[in-house]
């Protein structure tokens, strides 16, 4: 286990007759707080970054790298016979500062990226918001202080949950891997991650290999579950249009529609753009329904990025029993399983 010391702001500091330190020893809270109203602030303007330049994640390797290094080596520190308790609590709050701000950073700058590639009121707008409150988390300084760090389970989760995703947004965006095997290849990461947290080396025993083993694997598998909840980042739909006819020539919609009237039936054109990093390929398709009932999904395409106007990808459909209030969607997915956009096209009475 962690070490059971709390960190210096759960500790009355020794009586001084300095009036700024008593001062300080009154208000230490409220100070904390303020800290993280400004620590929030801070992070609302590296999400405006994150939304400018995807070349910063290079910068987060560092970040994670000194998280990843500072949780391993920090309670073999703190459990250091020279040093007193007084001093273990000054280190440890003194690290936390530091990682809590690397988690901001990292954090605030990869949600922006998650939530352009999510889709409203879908299944991936859940891994955002996991996300998000992670990031807000590593704002709160007392409670990341006083209850997070202080636990050897949840400081492992926790690590490993941010470690899954900036490894997910980093490997397409810097290395050009497609989304399917930077969810597998983020799930091996994170399960390192936890295992090295919750374990420290010096306690690996082989029954602890077999269990490290079981746990990556659980990891992989319910990543390969879940990735319908994971946004394809940085994958994004930039624009989807129907009509009823179709140039492939100029791969332009003719006779473009916003809503449709009832009829008995309807041969759909369906038009989207994929705006994607350059370098980066992946296979997507186009999944048509009705009323939620899944009537057609198209062959995969290889889709490559770095176009201004984005990947175009069209596809036609045909549907009988056109009444009014009958709902037709448009889904494009990658071929892991992941929702990059949605478009929804409502029937009207004539």
């Amino acid at each position: 286990m962690m070490p059971n010391s709390n960190v210096a702001i759960d500790k009355p500091a020794p009586s001084s007759t300095h009036p700024l330190v008593r001062w300080f020893q009154r208000h230490k809270e409220k100070l904390w707080w303020l800290h993280s109203l400004y620590a929030l602030a801070l992070g609302i303007g590296i999400m405006w970054l994150g939304t400018q330049r995807f070349a910063y994640l290079r910068v987060t390797v560092f970040h994670i790298s000194f998280i990843w290094l500072s949780s391993l080596f920090l309670p073999r520190l703190l459990n250091h016979p020279r040093l007193s308790p007084r001093w273990a609590a000054r280190v440890r709050l003194c690290v936390n500062f530091f990682n809590k701000n690397f988690y901001q950073q990292m954090l605030f700058f990869v949600l922006p990226i998650y939530y352009a590639s999510a889709t409203l009121f879908s299944r991936n707008i859940v891994f955002v918001l996991l996300v998000g409150l992670s990031a807000i988390l590593s704002t709160l300084d007392i409670i990341y202080d006083r209850h997070l760090s202080v636990s050897r389970t949840l400081m492992a989760l926790f690590f490993a949950f941010n470690l899954f995703a900036l490894i997910n947004v980093m490997l397409p965006v810097l290395w050009s891997v497609s989304n399917t095997w930077t969810t597998r290849v983020s799930a091996v990461v994170a399960a390192m991650g936890f295992l090295t947290l919750y374990y420290p080396l010096s306690r690996w025993k082989p029954r602890r290999v077999v269990f490290g083993a079981l746990v990556t694997i659980m990891m992989v598998a319910l990543v390969e579950w879940g990735r319908v909840f994971i946004p394809p980042a940085p994958l994004r739909l930039a624009s989807a249009e129907f009509g009823t006819s179709f140039q492939p020539e100029s791969l332009r919609v003719e006779s473009a529609v916003t809503e449709l009237t009832a009829r008995p039936s309807v041969r759909l054109y369906g038009l989207t753009a994929i705006k994607a990093p350059l370098g980066l390929n992946e296979r997507v398709q186009h999944r048509w329904y009705q009323d939620g009932k899944l009537i057609w999904v198209s062959p995969f395409y290889n889709m490559s990025g770095g176009r201004e106007e984005g990947y175009r990808v069209w596809t036609a459909c045909s549907f009988n029993n056109i009444a009014p209030g009958t709902e037709l969607r448009l889904d494009l997915a990658t071929e892991g399983g992941q929702l990059i956009g949605r478009a929804i096209l409502r029937v009207v009475k004539t």
